[in-house]
């Protein structure tokens, strides 16, 4: 078998999420999820949803809001890849997604993706409304796939 996409729910995928993610737990919603499977067993999903910025939803961008692996080689590359495939055959145009400044990136590059630059970061938190940060805090890399149109 070796490694390969596989299908998963929203829900199988919040909870490889919640037990692998280095930094985040698991988004609050979701379009879809995507596994990636090692002879069987799961070894990384993504998690696609509706941007998260709301100067992005325009109707044709989605936004990869999690992704996690155990490491396996190329397993980073073959999931935003199958993220890629899969929003384009529902009619999206754009694909986003972020990483920590400090991230190379090197995953998505292999997978066709651009850094469009240095934006967002620091605290959710705001007098009146008010949040725990649990996530970094820095400055994030915005990479896309896709053009808008």
């Amino acid at each position: 078998m070796g490694v390969m996409i596989v299908p998963m729910t929203l829900g199988e995928a919040y909870q490889y999420v919640n037990e692998n993610h280095r930094h985040h737990r698991a988004p609050q919603g979701g379009l879809f999820a995507v596994g990636l499977a090692n002879e069987g067993v799961i070894v990384g999903c993504a998690v696609v949803g509706h941007p998260v910025a709301r100067n992005l939803c325009d109707g044709w961008t989605a936004e990869v809001t999690r992704l996690t692996t155990d490491g396996t080689k190329n397993a980073c590359s073959a999931l935003y890849a199958a993220c890629w495939r899969a929003v384009r055959a529902m009619g999206y145009l754009r694909l986003v997604t972020y990483t920590l400044k400090d991230e190379p990136g090197t995953s998505l590059r292999a997978a066709g993706w651009v850094c469009i630059g240095e934006c967002g970061g620091g605290t959710w938190n705001r007098k009146d409304r008010p949040r725990v940060d649990t996530h970094p805090l820095q400055a994030k890399l915005r990479w896309e796939i896709g053009t808008h149109g």
